[in-house]
């Protein structure tokens, strides 16, 4: 005969399991300083500045 189990007590432990890996997933996605902002925002502007450089003019 198997071992009884609690599905209320498994299907709560579950949900937590996947609330918990959601919060890391938030935590490493969110959670950074504002020097790497910073650099990121700086990085994402040169890049845009450089792309749009090079575009033709629509007039030539």
């Amino acid at each position: 005969m198997g071992n009884v189990i609690n599905l209320n007590k498994f299907r709560k432990a579950k949900e937590r399991a996947e609330k918990a890996a959601l919060a890391e997933q938030n935590r490493r996605k969110h959670g950074r300083t504002a020097a790497e902002r910073a650099h990121e925002h700086a990085e994402r502007e040169r890049l845009e500045a450089e792309l749009t450089g090079k575009h033709l003019d629509p007039e030539t």
